[in-house]
């Protein structure tokens, strides 16, 4: 079965983006035979978006020019022949949707499609991936939705060519920020504002909200919640309830479902690391699971609480008889040996995978 394959976006977090079509207005034209990978999106606030910028340093680092010559653009009917090799195997993410008088409706899909073709940066020029998603564009949409489409792939290059000029004047900045173990929301702020503007030299604004609208949402919110965590004048309670307040407050629909569920990980995540180190028993602990994630997840994540006890069990005695064949022995290769046989008696493979940094985070603990 063959993977999808299409750049990382944003680092926190994985939150789906639904797009609704009306049906009675807009028709899918194309959209291709695999299934619709839905894309995961986390907020982030150290920069404007991750893929943007990995793509745009990619691009930028390519010598070719913008748009194809004549003899790249034969080189396609479809767009998929010959690709390269991190795109083999995998199925196109995105689709391009058009109403039902062909024209374009634009949709983080479309981005998630130029995104897909972007990824091979590096393996093709430039102007050879324009010339592949010009064809594949063409091959499979009508006009005018087909030249609206590839117009916007044009943009959609030039900007991110433009970004890693923002990105200087700020990336310095917020380096320096997190060194005091926090960050610059102003300046954060004011490099979102420039790469708004940028948008808006490129996109229309229906564009900007299809292609950057929910990316957007997830950063307000991890702006927020960042802002709240660094207010030293609120008390964890009123921390708590601002948190509660700000997501309350959003609009409903896919993006607050998520951010909600998102939202309950962290206090989850929160809750038990205070709870366990408070001695905590098990059925408090379980309780406090069920009321934020339901019954299900606080009994999947009961039997996990009992398999890493387990294996923090056998990793101690592990850790005592390791020390006894050492101190024993006077053949540092026989001990060894020893202690490779007691490895494979207490840990199966994948634990015995973890033992050198499972140690090395006790020892940590222990400092």
């Amino acid at each position: 079965m063959s993977n999808n394959r299409r750049p990382a976006y944003l680092p926190i977090a994985i939150i789906a983006v639904v797009i609704i079509v009306i049906a009675a207005a807009v028709i899918v034209w194309f959209k291709p035979d695999s299934q619709r990978m839905e894309t995961a999106q986390s907020a982030s606030i150290a920069s404007a978006d991750t893929s943007e910028s990995t793509l745009s340093t990619a691009l930028n680092s390519e010598q070719t020019e913008q748009t194809a010559s004549a003899q790249n653009q034969s080189a396609f009917v479809t767009g998929l022949e010959r690709l390269p090799r991190s795109l083999k195997g995998t199925q196109v993410d995105g689709e391009i949707i058009i109403d039902e008088n062909k024209q374009l409706v634009v949709t983080e899909g479309l981005r998630r499609l130029f995104d897909y073709f972007l990824s091979a940066i590096g393996e093709e020029d430039e102007a050879v991936i324009f010339a592949r998603v010009e064809s594949y564009i063409r091959h499979h949409t009508p006009e005018p939705a087909a030249s609206q489409a590839v117009a916007i792939f044009g943009k959609y290059v030039a900007y991110l060519k433009a970004l890693p000029e923002i990105e200087k004047r700020y990336g310095n900045l917020q380096l320096q920020a997190t060194k005091n173990g926090e960050l610059d929301l102003n300046a954060i702020a004011q490099q979102k504002q420039d790469v708004a503007s940028l948008r808006q030299q490129y996109f229309d604004k229906t564009t900007i909200e299809a292609f950057f609208g929910a990316s957007d949402s997830y950063d307000d919110y991890s702006m927020e919640m960042v802002r709240i965590n660094q207010n030293e004048q609120m008390s964890e309670a009123q921390k708590q309830a601002a948190r509660q307040d700000y997501v309350s407050r959003l609009p409903d629909g896919a993006i607050k479902t998520n951010i909600m569920q998102q939202a309950n990980l962290n206090e989850l995540m929160a809750r038990t690391e205070q709870m366990k180190a408070a001695g905590a028993s098990p059925e408090a602990l379980y309780n406090m699971r069920r009321e934020l994630v339901g019954a299900p997840a606080a009994e999947r994540l009961a039997q996990v609480d009992q398999e890493d006890a387990n294996f923090d069990q056998r990793f101690t005695q592990y850790q005592t008889q390791k020390q006894r064949l050492l101190n024993q022995s006077a053949n540092p290769a026989e001990a060894q040996i020893q202690i490779d046989q007691l490895e494979q008696q207490l840990f199966n493979d994948a634990e015995r995978k973890r033992l050198s940094g499972y140690a090395a985070l006790q020892e940590t603990k222990t400092q």
